[in-house]
């Protein structure tokens, strides 16, 4: 009997301090599903247009101090470089983009990921040239590449101008 005692004890207290444990472990938000939504992008990329022409190369890679994905693009038709800042915002549950270019152009999208395809837009712009959103939208095909179409919407969200279309290839 006291044998039972005894185990039925030591049973409950390792059960409290196992939960008491659990509680003060820390969460690691970047091990939610949702952060890992956009890592199909990720990797060391060969950038092709339509016609099959190379157009680039793009390594992206994961910031795991601060639970974003880092983009780093550098033509071979043109002099063209930049880098983009892509995050998670479990505020708003959106994917966030900032992209900087060696030109000062800039541009900040927001968006989601839904069956295999992240969709990120900006908000209006308006100049002299009209008004218009950008839509930028990664899919991830069968065979493992990534497609990427950047295209111009109206104010109606209706599609103005494609004005980028590359297929990513594993390097």
């Amino acid at each position: 009997m006291i044998r039972i005692i005894v185990y039925i004890t030591v049973f409950i207290i390792s059960s409290f301090f196992s939960i008491i444990s659990a509680q003060n472990k820390p969460s690691i938000p970047c091990n939610n599903p949702a952060y890992s939504q956009f890592n199909f992008w990720v990797g060391n990329w060969d950038v092709y247009n339509t016609q099959g022409k190379l157009i680039g190369h793009n390594n992206i890679v994961e910031v795991p101090n601060a639970c974003a994905i880092q983009e780093n693009w550098t033509s071979t038709t043109s002099k063209s470089k930049g880098t983009s800042y892509n995050y998670y915002n479990k505020t708003d549950n959106t994917w966030n983009q900032l992209w900087i270019d060696n030109s000062g152009f800039s541009l900040v999208l927001k968006g989601t990921y839904k069956e295999n395809t992240m969709t990120l837009s900006s908000n209006l712009v308006k100049n002299n040239k009209g008004n218009y959103y950008n839509q930028i939208t990664w899919t991830k095909n069968n065979d493992g590449s990534v497609t990427q179409v950047w295209s111009y919407l109206d104010e109606n969200r209706k599609k103005i101008k494609e004005i980028f279309r590359g297929v990513y290839k594993k390097h």
